[in-house]
């Protein structure tokens, strides 16, 4: 008989008690309001798919973050993948929701694969690495977006391809780093004078990223900024129990960082993978779309395997580029904006026709708007 091992995390009594928790202690907290954000496209599915928006006290406002790895892809990027797609001898390596992005002039990869551009969607570096096998005459480029989650199976996939002596693959790695990018949030909400002096009362952390980094990265959040950072998981009882702890946090003055997701995320994270990212990649800036250049806050390859850096191989640079016209997406992922306040919203950019990032993704907080709330 097959079960879920999760339902008792969706219990309607649990998460009933687990409301009552919530309303109490924001009841405890001057003005009764608490507004949090989480950083995880998952985060971002899992509350709209569940209904926990409709469910949360009146206090309780819900930011969604720079957590999407495809939302926070900038511009400038985009237009480096449509340069390297436009080279011969060269196929791109990509996961499919990236071919959608729209890029200068609203041109994404899928524009350029149906100009013949070769562009093969992959599930996994190890993928990309089987086609740098298969096409030894090319060379393959692994499009490395995400966070630090994604990046140490792009190291591993690097180590293997050293083993394997496939020197036809290399990387463009566009990995993001989460807690330079909440630092860089919290940083702009304080030097805002039109906003509280911290818009964003409360983190919501991600589940997966902290499974690699455990709780040290965070510790700046309560540290320096008096900001409740809560690890939760991707059930209702998990993100309530999260809200739980961050509104006692405020309601008490005594702000923390707190691992409420334990069966998944150890404390330490998981230094093996860390120890892997550190042999491949060094620190370095990286952009963000709606927040900009951020320092520290990319993983660039190492001097060591530069032979497996696409930039240096291709000779390719991000370039000046302008943004794409109406759309606000930088402003919905510094949670300035809410998707149905962007003039675009369900008229110009639907997941059919997107205009922007975050109406690509399945976890992209426009098109989990668009898929949940709208149907509510």
């Amino acid at each position: 008989m097959n079960q879920n091992p999760f339902a008792g995390f969706a219990d309607p009594a649990l998460c009933r008690r687990l409301l009552a928790r919530l309303e109490q202690a924001l009841a405890g907290i001057p003005g009764g309001r608490m507004r949090f954000m989480e950083v995880c496209g998952t985060h971002t599915v899992s509350i709209f798919r569940s209904g926990l928006r409709s469910l949360l006290p009146e206090g309780v406002e819900h930011l969604s973050g720079p957590g999407c790895p495809v939302c926070v892809t900038h511009d400038a990027e985009v237009a480096a993948f449509l340069d390297m797609a436009g080279r011969d001898g060269v196929i791109l390596a990509t996961f499919g929701d990236l071919l959608r992005v729209p890029g200068p002039g609203g041109r994404s990869l899928k524009h350029a694969q149906a100009q013949g551009a070769r562009i093969e969607i992959v599930y996994s570096p190890l993928d990309a690495l089987a086609l740098a096998a298969a096409n030894p005459s090319d060379t393959v480029v692994f499009l490395a977006i995400g966070f630090e989650t994604t990046a140490p199976t792009v190291a591993a996939t690097l180590m293997l391809a050293d083993q394997r002596k496939l020197d036809n693959f290399c990387i463009f790695s566009l990995h993001k780093l989460v807690p330079p990018a909440l630092r860089a949030l919290l940083d702009e909400s304080r030097s805002d004078e039109s906003a509280s002096p911290c818009g964003i009362d409360a983190f919501l952390l991600p589940g997966h990223v902290s499974t690699i980094l455990g709780l040290e990265p965070y510790a700046f959040l309560p540290a320096e900024y008096r900001v409740p950072a809560v690890v939760g998981g991707f059930e209702p009882a998990d993100i309530l129990l999260a809200l739980c702890v961050m509104a006692e946090q405020l309601r008490d003055g005594a702000p923390a960082v707190v691992n409420a997701y334990p069966r998944a995320v150890g404390d330490a994270g998981n230094p093996r993978a860390r120890a892997l990212l550190e042999e491949y990649f060094m620190p370095a800036d990286a952009l963000w779309r709606g927040i900009g250049r951020i320092p520290r806050s990319g993983l660039a390859l190492r001097p060591a395997f530069s032979r497996r850096d696409a930039a240096l191989r291709l000779n390719v640079s991000l370039p000046e580029v302008p943004p794409l016209p109406g759309c606000r997406c930088g402003d919905v992922l510094r949670g300035r904006l809410a998707p149905p306040q962007c003039p675009l919203f369900g008229k110009a950019c639907t997941p059919a026709s997107p205009v922007g990032p975050c109406m690509v993704s399945t976890e992209g907080s426009c098109a989990a708007y668009f898929k949940y709330a709208l149907r509510a």
